[in-house]
C-alpha cells in the first residue's frame, strides 16, 4: 500500500512543473492617465501609488512634468505617467504640453481616460478621445472619476455617456470604471484591472522607488502646488520653480541631518511678484511653511528651504524662458 502511494522521481517532477507553470507570470508596463484639466488624474495617481507623487490643485492645468509614479505588487510593476490635461493651447507652453501628452500615448500600453463624474461628458472630453482613437495599438479603459461627488444615478448615465462616446468616435473600451480616489472606493480593483492589461515582462524598477522623476523636480512641484494655493484668474499659470541648490548641509552630524533647497518662484509682472510675496512677505512665509512640510514628508529629511521670487518676462510664450525653466 505505502509503495503505490509513494510518488516516482517522475511524478514528483512532473508536479513541480504543473506548479511552475500555473503561478502567474510577472508582468510589467506603463499605463497613462489623460483627461481634461482637473480630472482627478493626479489625486488618483497619488492614490494608486500610495503616496504623494503628484500634485494636486483645484486650479485646471497644473499638471506641466509626466511624472511616472510606481505601483509595487509581488506579481506586477506598474508604472504610471500622469499627463497634463489636454486642452487647446493658448501659449506656446501649451503647446508643448498638448505634445508631450500626444508623445506619452503612443508610447504606453494602456491610455486611461479620466471623466470626472460629477460633470456632464462635453466638447473637451470628445477631443481628448478623438486624439486617444489615433493611436491605434495602444489598449484603452475609461475611468468615471470623483464618483463621491455624484449621486449613484448620475455616476449609472455618466458610464452610459462614456460607453457612448466611445462608440461615436470609434474607441473600443477594455474596462469602464467608476472610481473614487478620495474616499478609496475601487482604487485597488482599478490596479487590478490595468494590471491584467499589462504584457509579461520583468520588474522595470528597483523595489521602494515610488516614481522616476529627479528629487529637484518633485521638490520644486511641491513649493508650485502651495504657490498655486488661494491663488486666481491667471495667476496660477503665471507660477514656475526651478530648484537651484539641493544639498545635505556639511556640517551637521549624521544623525541629524538637514537638507538646504535654494529655489526660486518665477512670475511674469511684476504685480504678480507683489501677490506672490503678499504684505510684509506673509504669503511668501506660508508658501514655505506648507511647501517645506510635504518635501520632509516626502525625502524624510528636516529641510531649510530659501524661496526667492522672481520674474520671467512673458515665459510662457517665450521659447527662451521655457527652456530655461525646463520646458
Amino acid at each position: 500500500m505505502s509503495e503505490s502511494t509513494t510518488p516516482s522521481p517522475e511524478s514528483t517532477e512532473s508536479t513541480e512543473s504543473t506548479e511552475s507553470t500555473e503561478r502567474p507570470a510577472h508582468r510589467s508596463g506603463f499605463a497613462s492617465f489623460v483627461g481634461r484639466p482637473n480630472a482627478g488624474k493626479s489625486t488618483l495617481t497619488n492614490a494608486l501609488v500610495g503616496a504623494k507623487v503628484v500634485i494636486t490643485s483645484s486650479k485646471p492645468q497644473t499638471t506641466r512634468t509626466v511624472v511616472r509614479g510606481i505601483v509595487h505588487r509581488p506579481d506586477a510593476q506598474l508604472v504610471l505617467v500622469d499627463t497634463p490635461g489636454l486642452h487647446r493651447p493658448r501659449t506656446l507652453l501649451g503647446e508643448r504640453l498638448n505634445d508631450l501628452v500626444k508623445t506619452t500615448l503612443a508610447e504606453v500600453d494602456v491610455v486611461a481616460a479620466c471623466f470626472p463624474a460629477n460633470e456632464k461628458v462635453g466638447p473637451g472630453d470628445r477631443f481628448i478621445v478623438k486624439e486617444m482613437a489615433k493611436v491605434k495599438r495602444t489598449t484603452k479603459v475609461a475611468i468615471a472619476t470623483k464618483t463621491d461627488l455624484a449621486t449613484p444615478e448620475q455616476v449609472g448615465q455618466h458610464l452610459l455617456d462614456i460607453a457612448a462616446l466611445g462608440a461615436e468616435t470609434g474607441v473600443e473600451w477594455a474596462e469602464i470604471v467608476p472610481v473614487s480616489a478620495t474616499a478609496g472606493d475601487q482604487v485597488g480593483l482599478l490596479a487590478d484591472l490595468l494590471i491584467g492589461l499589462l504584457p509579461e515582462g520583468p520588474q522595470l524598477y528597483p523595489d521602494g522607488d515610488l516614481s522616476d522623476a529627479p528629487e529637484e523636480i518633485l521638490v520644486a512641484e511641491l513649493i508650485r502646488e502651495a504657490a498655486l494655493e488661494d491663488v486666481r484668474d491667471e495667476l496660477p499659470h503665471s507660477i514656475a520653480v526651478v530648484v537651484e541648490e539641493m544639498n545635505l548641509r556639511e556640517d551637521r552630524p549624521e544623525d541629524k541631518p538637514l537638507l538646504d533647497i535654494h529655489a526660486n518662484v518665477y512670475v511674469e509682472r511684476d504685480s504678480q511678484k507683489g501677490i506672490i510675496i503678499g504684505h510684509k512677505g506673509s504669503r511668501l512665509r506660508k508658501i514655505g511653511t506648507d511647501s517645506r512640510k510635504q518635501i520632509e514628508a516626502l525625502l524624510g529629511t528636516p529641510v531649510y528651504l530659501d524661496l526667492h521670487v522672481k520674474i520671467a518676462k512673458d515665459w510662457q510664450r517665450d521659447p527662451r524662458q521655457l527652456r530655461k525653466l525646463g520646458f
